[in-house]
């Protein structure tokens, strides 16, 4: 597996994202471990996972506790495997986001993270989306707290844009590691944000880089370009997708969600896919 960097970690350049083992429509505990393993078994060493991955009321963390079980029945240490969880969203069980950046929620809530992570310190911790009810800097300036105080050894953001990714830096005194934003060939305005990590040297992960949990399977019939080249290659679509985005910058790390060991695997395979200077032209003129 090749790496990338976040903040001074080497991590798999293909992470996972564990939302789908804990949400709607979430697989049983038996097929979401076994997903984890397989992951884990490919050489993934990111697992992208919140506080707000969970169905139901009153299970806040189901999908860090599930991910923390996963990862201590392999005896796997928070040194070998990166484990970045976010707070700033809640869910009260009726299938809606919450927003709350309020500076003592975020300190708590990151301390109720690592508890069930089973860890002294969060490898990375991501301020999950910005609040309009609280300013930006008072959330972020939580954010800071817990890396001087050690709760977390990394920061970062998600869905944010320029201005708020040059603000987290400056509040954070450019301790700011990695950016967390929706990109796809079906969801392309963070574009900006993309570029402007790569010249900041920001780790920038894509979340639902294969476009969403119900619109994945549309991907080729969508964006034909990516299926052409697929066919072209003689891989998935899904891997066309996640190496055209690997390729756009050495600072994009995609987090593709999965519930099923197949997906993940499928998924891995694209660090190993290249594409021509023609094919990443014809990709991003989609």
């Amino acid at each position: 597996m090749h790496e990338r960097k976040i903040g001074d970690r080497l991590v798999s350049a293909i992470g996972l994202g564990a939302m789908p083992m804990s949400i709607e429509g979430r697989p049983d505990t038996e097929r979401a471990i076994a997903t984890i393993n397989a992951a884990l078994d490919a050489g993934i060493t990111l697992i992208d996972t919140a506080n707000s991955y969970h169905r139901d009321a009153g299970e806040e963390g189901h999908n860090e506790e599930l991910v923390a079980r996963a990862l201590r029945a392999r005896g796997v240490s928070d040194d070998e495997v990166l484990v970045a969880t976010k707070g700033g969203t809640q869910r009260p069980g009726d299938g809606s986001w919450i927003k709350n950046g309020r500076p003592e929620r975020l300190k708590q809530a990151a301390k109720d993270s690592a508890r069930r992570l089973g860890v002294e310190a969060i490898g990375l911790y991501q301020f999950h989306r910005p609040d309009p009810e609280v300013p930006f800097a008072e959330s972020m300036g939580a954010i800071a707290e817990l890396l001087d105080e050690g709760v977390i050894q990394m920061a970062g953001v998600s869905n944010t844009d320029v201005a708020q990714i040059n603000e987290a830096n400056d509040v954070l005194d450019g301790r700011l590691v990695s950016v967390q934003n929706q990109f796809s060939p079906r969801f392309r305005s963070s574009h900006d944000e993309l570029e402007h990590c790569d010249r900041l040297g920001i780790a920038f992960l894509p979340w639902s880089p294969l476009g969403g949990i119900a619109k994945a399977a549309e991907l080729g019939s969508q964006h034909r370009a990516f299926a052409d080249v697929a066919d072209e290659l003689g891989v998935s679509v899904y891997q066309v997708t996640l190496a055209w985005e690997l390729a756009l910058a050495d600072v994009v790390i995609p987090i593709p969600g999965a519930s099923r060991p197949e997906s993940i695997l499928d998924s891995v395979g694209a660090a190993e896919v290249r594409l021509t200077e023609d094919q990443m032209a014809r990709l991003s003129a989609s």
